[in-house]
């Protein structure tokens, strides 16, 4: 790929200390190792006298703070001794954000299908209440059978409401404290309907839906309550829609969501402004790898805090001259080291007779080829290339390079209409109608060989075969995958529990390579912000290991494109 030419210092002038990455901390960090945890009692004095220096720890001040924090919870504190300060132990809680004193704390009514869909949302609201209806805690249990998501979530909620309960000699009318369990972020308490005869619900509504029932108990403690703020929180649109036509304050829940907005997503790559080299080339340097023939710029500039690790950026001057493609590969505070990529768009670098068709293309077969990096994520509408990219990035690594045994290809088996029913044969039979995408890709990358004629195209299809394994999700748990190549397909219709147990089944020498499209979300409330998809390309972005791009460009056909764009 050709290089942007700019002033630089020649290679062999620079110290070879400066070739090796910068291992330091940040100051922010190194700033404060040395200083010592506050002790509590020396906390409780800082809370409300607000000094700069904690004072002597002397009986005096020990009385004062006594007497001036009568309005706050009581803190077990040993009694006060003329000793140094380094004898009191540190408190054990982390200093947590202080409790805005905006009025009594609002109480949510959870519906059942929040707590199924996220089992630890007993612990998401902060300072704030919680109320479980009756009815919610019956469909619970009516939720509660099977091997499906649900039913585990359903059993993971009943398991923590006996923890909570477990232990309170009945007192349940005055609430439990959230925090019993060890969970310091959570400081409300958790309340159950206890009285069953006080529910009337609005006029209209039918008595025996359950739906009708949560309504009804949000109605009751709203009037019970009327300096408090009682909100219903639920994943159903139409609950939420006749709670707002009852005059009930009603939310979803957000709390599992990366971002609110998708066009807010990381896409892993980053355009330069044409002032790039202008406020970016003082004191640049440079040098080339003998063996890759990459070169490699040290910079510093106003766009640096913004990059992040693995990100791509890429300079396409206006004026004809050469452009720039490269990836940041280390941040050592404010400088940034920047390699320019192989170019996979030249026959001579195609990956199983696969060459990228555009930019983005050629960012993803920079990352799918590079065994350094171990978890890759690849989002893009349909016709992209992500699968062909994938499948061909796998085959070339397995069969050529080999540096993984196998490819393991596995999806979420959600459909889009109608359930078929039970399928017959073994798992990866089963699997085999899930997986039309891929045999789609493989049937275009065995016939790339022309010169190999009819009988080497079947042997070469036999080979590919059996480097394939056609895995389902449900039997992964537990399971360890040791130098295997890794597809996750269709990754948009995971949640985030679900990501959480594939990924943590990568083994040593293992690459796993999520594809999705979270505009083409079939599980049942999920988001485009709560999907698992989402929720790795936000957690993953600036590690070393890992990397993510987002292709833009369909490559497919005129016809899928111009559909793509008009339907």
């Amino acid at each position: 790929m050709p290089l942007p030419t700019m002033p630089t210092k020649p290679a062999q002038l620079l110290d070879p200390s400066e070739f090796a990455p910068v291992t330091a901390l940040p100051k922010a960090r190194t700033a404060t190792q040395g200083k010592k945890p506050v002790p509590a009692l020396e906390r409780v004095a800082l809370l409300e006298t607000g000094d700069a220096e904690p004072a002597p720890a002397t009986r005096a001040r020990a009385t004062t703070t006594r007497a001036r924090a009568k309005d706050v919870p009581a803190v077990p504190v040993a009694p006060p001794v003329a000793a140094p300060v380094s004898v009191l132990k540190p408190a054990t809680a982390p200093s947590r954000r202080a409790r805005k004193d905006n009025g009594p704390s609002k109480l949510f009514v959870l519906d059942t299908n929040v707590l199924m869909h996220d089992p630890s949302s007993l612990f998401r609201f902060e300072e704030h209440d919680i109320y479980l209806p009756m009815m919610t805690l019956e469909e619970l249990d009516n939720h509660k059978k099977g091997m499906s998501e649900v039913a585990r979530n359903a059993r993971t909620v009943s398991r923590t409401l006996d923890a909570l309960v477990a232990n309170t000699d009945g007192a349940l009318d005055e609430g439990l404290l959230l925090a019993k369990l060890g969970n310091r972020d959570a400081q409300g308490k958790l309340f159950f309907q206890t009285r069953l005869n006080d529910i009337k619900l609005p006029e209209g509504l039918p008595q025996g839906k359950a739906d009708n029932q949560i309504l009804g108990v949000v109605s009751a403690l709203k009037e019970q309550q009327p300096g408090r703020q009682v909100v219903l929180v639920s994943k159903d649109i139409n609950m939420r829609i006749k709670a707002r036509a009852l005059g009930l304050p009603a939310e979803d829940y957000f709390n599992d969501q990366v971002l609110e907005d998708k066009d807010l997503l990381y896409s892993g790559v980053m355009a330069l402004p044409g002032d790039f080299w202008t406020k970016h080339g003082k004191g640049v340097e440079s040098w080339q790898d003998p063996k890759s023939g990459a070169m490699f710029y040290r910079l510093t500039g106003p766009l640096v805090p913004s990059f992040l690790v693995n990100q791509f950026v890429y300079l396409e001057p206006s004026d004809g001259s050469l452009p720039l493609y490269a990836q940041v590969k280390e941040i050592n505070g404010k400088t940034a080291l920047l390699q320019t990529l192989k170019d996979f768009t030249h026959n001579k670098n195609n990956v199983w007779s696969v060459t990228a068709r555009n930019r983005e293309q050629n960012f993803a077969l920079n990352l799918l080829m590079n065994p350094e990096v171990d978890f890759v994520t690849l989002l893009g509408q349909a016709g992209t290339g992500k699968t062909l990219l994938a499948l061909a990035s796998g085959l070339e690594q397995v069969l050529d390079q080999k540096l993984y045994n196998e490819i393991i290809v596995t999806r979420a088996t959600v459909p889009v209409g109608e359930d078929i029913g039970f399928l017959p044969g073994t798992e990866e039979e089963k699997m085999q109608p899930w997986m039309g995408a891929f045999d789609d890709n493989l049937e275009v990358l065995q016939k790339s060989d022309d010169s190999a004629g009819d009988w080497g195209r079947a042997a070469t299809q036999e080979l590919i075969r059996s480097r394939i394994k056609v895995k389902s999700m449900n039997f992964m748990r537990g399971r360890t995958f040791v130098n295997k190549f890794v597809i996750i397909d269709e990754a948009q219709n995971l949640t985030p529990k679900q990501m959480k147990t594939l990924v943590t089944r990568a083994g040593p020498g293992t690459k796993i390579v999520c594809l999705g499209n979270i505009a083409q979300i079939d599980t049942p409330y999920l988001t485009e912000g709560s999907s698992g998809l989402t929720y790795v390309v936000d957690r993953f972005k600036g590690w070393s290991h890992s990397g993510h791009v987002t292709l833009a460009r369909g490559e497919r056909s005129r016809l899928a494109d111009h559909a793509a764009d008009v339907l």
